[in-house]
Protein backbone atom coordinates (compact mmCIF):
# COMPACT_ATOMS: atom_id res chain seq x y z
CA UNK A 1 0.00 0.00 0.00
CA UNK A 2 2.60 2.48 1.08
CA UNK A 3 3.90 2.22 -2.96
CA UNK A 4 0.81 2.80 -4.25
CA UNK A 5 0.02 5.76 -2.28
CA UNK A 6 3.56 6.62 -3.18
CA UNK A 7 3.00 6.54 -6.69
CA UNK A 8 -0.11 8.46 -7.31
CA UNK A 9 0.20 10.68 -4.65
CA UNK A 10 4.35 11.42 -3.82
CA UNK A 11 6.29 11.17 -7.39
CA UNK A 12 8.20 14.14 -7.19
CA UNK A 13 10.05 12.87 -4.20
CA UNK A 14 9.37 9.47 -4.12
CA UNK A 15 12.16 7.90 -2.60
CA UNK A 16 11.74 9.63 1.19
CA UNK A 17 7.85 9.27 0.96
CA UNK A 18 8.45 5.92 0.68
CA UNK A 19 10.84 5.71 3.74
CA UNK A 20 8.70 7.66 5.58
CA UNK A 21 5.34 5.88 4.81
CA UNK A 22 7.27 2.58 5.61
CA UNK A 23 8.41 4.55 8.94
CA UNK A 24 4.68 4.33 9.79
CA UNK A 25 5.09 0.73 10.05
CA UNK A 26 7.78 0.79 12.80
CA UNK A 27 4.54 1.15 15.48
CA UNK A 28 4.48 -2.33 15.25
CA UNK A 29 6.97 -2.87 17.98
CA UNK A 30 4.68 -2.73 20.76
CA UNK A 31 4.15 -6.22 19.32
CA UNK A 32 7.15 -7.12 21.29
CA UNK A 33 5.82 -6.15 24.82
CA UNK A 34 2.74 -8.76 24.33
CA UNK A 35 2.86 -12.20 26.10
CA UNK A 36 3.14 -14.03 23.27
CA UNK A 37 4.56 -11.49 20.96
CA UNK A 38 2.42 -13.01 18.57
CA UNK A 39 -1.25 -14.98 18.26
CA UNK A 40 -2.70 -15.42 15.13
CA UNK A 41 -6.07 -14.49 16.02
CA UNK A 42 -5.33 -11.64 18.43
CA UNK A 43 -6.41 -8.19 16.81
CA UNK A 44 -3.76 -5.54 17.26
CA UNK A 45 -6.35 -2.44 17.83
CA UNK A 46 -6.73 -1.64 21.31
CA UNK A 47 -4.86 -4.58 22.69
CA UNK A 48 -1.29 -2.45 22.04
CA UNK A 49 -0.25 0.59 23.54
CA UNK A 50 0.32 2.39 20.22
CA UNK A 51 -2.52 1.04 18.93
CA UNK A 52 -5.35 2.32 21.18
CA UNK A 53 -7.43 5.84 20.47
CA UNK A 54 -5.10 8.28 22.14
CA UNK A 55 -2.34 7.33 19.66
CA UNK A 56 -4.29 6.94 16.97
CA UNK A 57 -6.10 10.58 17.48
CA UNK A 58 -2.28 11.94 17.41
CA UNK A 59 -1.51 9.95 14.35
CA UNK A 60 -4.67 11.76 12.59
CA UNK A 61 -3.17 15.00 13.97
CA UNK A 62 -0.01 14.48 12.51
CA UNK A 63 -2.11 14.84 8.71
CA UNK A 64 -2.72 18.52 9.54
CA UNK A 65 0.97 20.20 9.51
CA UNK A 66 2.67 19.99 6.02
CA UNK A 67 5.42 18.34 7.73
CA UNK A 68 4.42 15.71 9.40
CA UNK A 69 1.80 14.96 7.03
CA UNK A 70 3.76 12.21 5.23
CA UNK A 71 4.18 9.99 8.16
CA UNK A 72 1.03 11.00 9.04
CA UNK A 73 -0.48 9.29 5.96
CA UNK A 74 2.27 6.12 6.90
CA UNK A 75 0.46 6.02 10.33
CA UNK A 76 -2.78 6.45 9.65
CA UNK A 77 -2.57 3.75 6.93
CA UNK A 78 -1.11 1.28 9.28
CA UNK A 79 -3.58 1.70 11.70
CA UNK A 80 -6.65 1.20 9.03
CA UNK A 81 -4.80 -1.63 6.97
CA UNK A 82 -5.04 -3.41 10.75
CA UNK A 83 -8.49 -2.45 11.28
CA UNK A 84 -9.09 -4.22 8.17
CA UNK A 85 -7.50 -7.34 9.34
CA UNK A 86 -8.68 -7.44 12.60
CA UNK A 87 -12.35 -7.64 10.66
CA UNK A 88 -11.39 -9.93 8.71
CA UNK A 89 -9.81 -12.43 10.95
CA UNK A 90 -12.20 -11.84 14.17
CA UNK A 91 -14.78 -10.23 13.12
CA UNK A 92 -14.30 -7.50 15.11
CA UNK A 93 -13.14 -3.62 14.47
CA UNK A 94 -11.37 -2.82 17.56
CA UNK A 95 -10.75 -5.43 20.52
CA UNK A 96 -12.01 -4.45 24.05
CA UNK A 97 -9.52 -5.84 25.90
Amino acid sequence: MPLIVVAVFYRKFWGIAYLLLMAGMMIDVDHLVANPIYSPGRCSMGFHPLHTWLPIIVYALMLIPQKTRILGVGLCLHIILDVIDCQVTNGIWYSNV
